[in-house]
């Protein structure tokens, strides 16, 4: 048995096994080729694109949707307004922070992606009966912020990183539509928390909301499964790039990683400190906006309906623009894509305020949609971007470094976002924001894939 000669021109070496082969590449990286993807799972491997999908769905009431709800919660609680945004700042936090610990475990055959999901579906359900049952603040950081967050957390990063596994030739796209539906699945509860909440109803209607949350992910968790270990969809050739036009642009603009790297590794390359600075510049932004893009339109006289629809619009456009900006960063290449979002960032951040205090609604529309699509586009990007430098194995630790960006981000965008606007007002909290988006758009052009054109291993 012989494998294709390489892009280097050296014939890899090749091992076989029950149902399948491994190639290894000159710079020593190897490939699981020959089994398909209904071998693997009993079922074509898309499904593992629509049941990340919708528990990405469910789950997006959690952050999305909580600024228009902050209203009736502190009515209800009485809690002041810093209060209800520390505990969205709290459900950040751990969302993000369990993102590396459960990689690893993961990783290890600890636990697996079944188990985190339901695992995680049990513990969404406790944070949203925590939120509407917690007799005081404390209680609702540990209910809705720690439990809430480890749960959604777990979903998150199991459903993000289950996409790049079954994926690996063309993983923009695919993860930008997974990630999407964690932004646009919360629309319908942005109208129901602006228009059907109140201090009446808000238990029933939160109850209701968490065992909504519990019944879609709990379902899609059941048919999770990770590929093996280096595997490499049946009829793409991975090392002449070979496959259909779309494929073959894809690995083009988006090499592969010259193999796989462990997160000590990664993280010695020091292009994962990096990253890590660019998403807590970008995150920092998007939770701002999150937190602030309705209080800020009340504040400017815009009322209730432009207010909900402004916040309803910047998450159907976060959702959608993660889809689409994944399927550009096929064909132009993501760190090229990366810099273009984070400069559209910076340009809404400016854009929200102007129209703002213009009093001009429909900018403030256009701005909140571009401040949607960018404020949300960058999270795919990273998700697809890590696997690329630093290969698919150990991707949901690496990624979890990364992502744990968020945690800081989350205090700085709701509860420092807070403290700013109540110091400085919102021209002072936009201009701050858009002048780090800014930031981070320089940051992105230092990005560089780790041994990309070396014909050997990658000295760590």
């Amino acid at each position: 048995m012989t494998a294709e000669p390489d892009v280097t021109g050296t014939a890899p070496a090749t091992t076989a096994g029950a149902g399948f082969r491994e190639i290894t590449d000159a710079r020593g990286r190897v490939y699981r080729i020959g089994e398909t993807d209904r071998q693997i799972l009993g079922r074509p491997r898309w499904t593992m694109v629509a049941l990340p999908w919708l528990a990405m769905l469910a789950i997006s009431v959690f952050e999305y949707a909580f600024g228009a709800a902050e209203d009736t919660l502190s009515s209800a609680h009485h809690w002041t307004s810093s209060n209800t945004f520390w505990v969205l700042s709290v459900w950040i936090f751990f969302q993000a922070a369990v993102s590396f610990p459960a990689g690893k475990l993961r990783e290890k055959g600890i636990l697996t992606s079944r188990a985190a999901m339901l695992l995680g579906s049990v513990l969404s359900l406790l944070g949203f009966v925590s939120l509407s049952h917690a007799p005081d603040v404390a209680l609702a950081m540990v209910g809705f912020g720690f439990l809430g967050g480890v749960g959604s957390g777990l979903i998150y990063s199991t459903c993000v990183n289950m996409v790049g596994k079954w994926y690996p030739e063309r993983r923009g796209g695919k993860t930008g539509f997974v990630n999407g539906a964690f932004a646009y699945g919360a629309v319908p509860f942005i109208f129901l928390f602006s228009y059907g909440f109140d201090t009446s109803n808000y238990r029933t209607v939160l109850d209701l909301v968490g065992f909504y949350v519990l019944v879609l992910t709990l379902v899609a968790g059941m048919f999770f499964k990770d590929p093996p270990k280096n595997w490499w969809p049946a009829g793409v050739d991975p090392l002449g790039r070979g496959g259909d036009a779309r494929t073959a642009l894809a690995l083009a603009k988006n090499p592969p990683a010259v193999r796989q790297f462990t997160p000590g590794e990664a993280l010695r390359t020091g292009v994962v400190p990096l990253m890590w600075i660019c998403m807590l510049c970008c995150a920092g932004v998007s939770i701002f906006g999150i937190s602030f893009q309705v209080p800020f339109a009340k504040e400017m006289g815009f009322g209730p309906l432009i207010a909900a629809s402004s916040m309803g619009l910047m998450s159907v456009i976060n959702g959608t623009g993660r889809g689409v900006v994944g399927w550009l960063s096929d064909r132009l290449g993501r760190r090229r894509t990366l810099t273009y979002v984070c400069l559209v960032l910076a340009v809404a951040q400016f854009g929200v305020l102007w129209a703002g205090e213009m009093r001009n609604q429909p900018l403030f529309l256009v701005f909140a949609f571009l401040s949607g699509f960018a404020g949300g586009a960058f999270y795919p990007l990273f998700a697809a971007l890590v696997p690329d430098y630093f290969g698919e194995n150990n991707n949901a630790s690496n990624y979890g470094m990364v992502y744990s960006a968020k945690l800081v981000s989350g205090l700085f965008g709701g509860g420092m976002g807070a403290v700013v606007v109540a110091s400085w007002g919102y021209v002072g909290a936009y201009t701050t924001a858009g002048i780090v988006s800014l930031v981070a758009a320089g940051l992105s052009l230092l990005l560089r894939q780790p041994g990309l054109g070396a014909g050997r291993p990658v000295p760590v």
